[in-house]
């Protein structure tokens, strides 16, 4: 979890006053990235022929959300997987990284397991009926379905997936900034801990 722009440990902010920043959650990917702004999602999916064409639709598409964002919330590698796509991704990755500290824009990277222990209060939830650690697509249901849950944004259609990984990561960047999206309890709230957060003034000085 790194940023380009000065790090701290820093914990959540107070509730905060006067004016909302604008934040985004992005959970880039060659094909189809989730993207999430404050009671909305959205996404990009690329068609091109070409790993460069890929490319340049997923950064066109990208940069139209949040090229006015005071802040943006990435989802990082899962350094456990080990997927044939893996380097295309992690390119695709840094092109957006490169892309935000160009326009000055601060960011955070998020790894997915932070990102499920703050959506869901564990890394590793298990199925209630056969006690087994959840993998695939139940998983990613289950987060799906505590966005729903918690914060009344149900995403739906083939990026619906994508969609609520993004919501989760705008939401740690807004509970961060002092102005959580819905109450958690502190089993999801730790989450926040392991995140190396910018420094909170590169954000509110926007």
């Amino acid at each position: 979890m790194t940023t380009l722009f000065d790090l701290a440990d820093t914990p959540a902010a107070p509730v905060a006053a006067g004016r909302a920043p604008k934040v985004i959650g992005l959970d880039v990917a060659m094909g189809i990235t989730g993207i999430a702004g404050e009671g909305w999602t959205d996404y990009v999916k690329a068609k091109g022929s070409s790993q460069h064409s890929r490319f340049e639709q997923q950064l066109v598409g990208i940069a139209d959300h949040i090229r006015n964002a005071d802040f943006v919330v990435i989802e990082g590698p899962a350094f456990s997987k080990n997927n044939q796509g893996a380097d295309a991704l992690s390119a695709m990755r840094w092109m957006v990284r490169h892309d935000l500290w160009k326009r000055r824009i601060p960011y955070v990277v998020v790894n997915p397991d932070i990102r499920l222990i703050y959506a869901v209060g564990t890394a590793a939830p298990k199925d209630p009926d056969t006690g087994l650690r959840l993998k695939g697509e139940p998983l990613k249901a289950v987060v799906r379905q505590a966005v729903a849950d918690t914060y009344g944004i149900t995403t739906e259609g083939h990026a619906k997936y994508d969609e609520a990984d993004a919501y989760v990561l705008l939401c740690m960047g807004l509970h961060w900034l002092g102005r959580p999206l819905a109450v958690v309890p502190d089993t999801h709230r730790r989450a926040l801990d392991s995140v190396r957060w910018p420094a909170r003034a590169e954000v509110i000085a926007r």
